[in-house]
């Protein structure tokens, strides 16, 4: 059986660059599967899959929120914390033009332009994370302190 080619990604050369300690963990992605087909993929609990999600502020600035898995964002909540009116998802293809994946394939590392990150608390208390590495059916297990030292995310309390 042939072994499956894992791509070079942006998200991985700047994990590498930055001395993050990751393993990769390709899965067989589906597509509108989400957090819930990786976890069930890998084995592992939804709440350690990260989502990275990008949004963007009543004034169109975009930002990612990273968010537990089987939880979901208060963009109520999250405008709060920012001091706008409000904070929507990025339409995919306007995700695409910031971050420079695909939807279903957006890592925070690596990213085409800085984005502003912010990150669910309760991710930073989980011994392992699993995110995306930058391309669907591909994710990066490692530490939070990993992700925390090198991308410095706002932390928030916003989840549902």
């Amino acid at each position: 059986m042939a072994k499956e080619k894992i791509p070079v990604t942006p998200a991985i050369l700047a994990m590498k660059r930055e001395g993050v300690v990751f393993t990769l963990r390709p899965y067989r992605y589906e597509e509108h599967g989400g957090t819930r087909v990786s976890a069930r993929e890998l084995g592992v609990e939804e709440h350690c899959v990260v989502k990275t999600l990008v949004m963007e502020d009543d004034g169109g600035v975009p930002l990612i929120i990273l968010m537990h898995g089987d939880r979901q964002v208060s963009t109520k909540n999250l405008a709060r914390r920012l001091g706008v009116k409000a904070v929507a998802p990025c339409d995919p293809q306007v995700a695409e033009k910031h971050t420079g994946y695909r939807v279903g394939g957006t890592s925070p590392f690596g990213t085409r332009k800085p984005l502003r990150i912010f990150m669910e608390e309760g991710i930073a208390a989980l011994p392992r994370i699993l995110i995306n590495a930058g391309s669907r059916g591909l994710l990066a297990e490692m530490a939070p302190e990993e992700l925390i030292r090198v991308l410095k995310p706002v932390t928030v309390k916003v989840s549902l």
